[in-house]
Parts: structure tokens; sequence; C-alpha cells
């Protein structure tokens, strides 16, 4: 079995997102065994799983990457669309723009801290597009 949705994410501030819970809003019921791949449609934000429970590690992580990877290098030649746009598809090509998660008893199966981000690297992102592909049985 094979089902395909996509569907947008409301947009969000600049930073690391907690979202398990609208990705499973808007998917169909899940199957008892098999697979649920997420991908964002966008070149400036990404995809990760992380822990869920203390907010801190999502303010770490964006003090994290904001420090790996500056605004405003004078080596930067794609400036065209602000000073966050270059850092932004640099940011998401090492975080990545997928994520696959085990399905069981037809639930994610997720370990007890772990979440869901929206890794939003644009200040003003706007809303992002998600197609999340499901298989199993």
């Amino acid at each position: 079995m094979w089902k395909q949705v996509e569907f947008e994410l409301q947009s969000r501030r600049r930073g690391f997102h907690l979202i398990t819970g609208e990705i499973l809003r808007n998917l169909p019921p899940l199957p008892k065994v098999g697979l649920l791949h997420l991908f964002i449609k966008h070149t400036s934000a990404g995809l990760s799983i992380n822990e869920n429970a203390d907010p801190d590690v999502r303010i770490d992580m964006e003090s994290i990457f904001n420090h790996l990877i500056k605004e405003r290098e004078p080596y930067y030649q794609h400036t065209l669309e602000g000073d966050d746009d270059m850092p932004a598809h640099a940011k998401s090509s090492i975080i990545g723009t997928s994520v696959t998660i085990p399905l069981t008893n037809g639930k994610l199966n997720l370990g007890t801290w772990q979440g869901i981000y929206l890794c939003e690297f644009r200040d003003y992102g706007g809303n992002r597009r998600i197609v999340a592909t499901i298989s199993g049985e």
C-alpha cells in the first residue's frame, strides 16, 4: 500500500520548531507496519528528528547553526534575496530536506525523546509545503 499527501505547514519565524503534532494532523490513517517519508519542498528550510522535551535544545540548535554559518559573509555571491537567504541554503543542505520514520502498530515509531522538527532558516520563510509518502501494510 502506498499513499501520498501534500500539505502546508503554517508560517513560522526563524528557528527550530517541533511539528510532530501538526504532521500527524495532516496524515491519513497509518498502516500497521511501514514507513513515513517526509520531504520539504524548499531550499531554505529543512526537516530533522531531535529532542522533543526541552525547548532549550531548539534554541541551542539555532545558536549553533548561526555560529557555524554566518550572514553577510563577504564571499557570498548569492545576495539578491536578503542577508539570510544564502546562509539558509547552506543550512538546509547540511540538515537535509527529508526524514524517514518507521511505522509500528499504526503509529510513528519514534524514541521517547524524539520529535519532528521544521528547521526554518529564513527570517520570513512563509508557509512550507510537505510531501508525505506512506508505505506499508
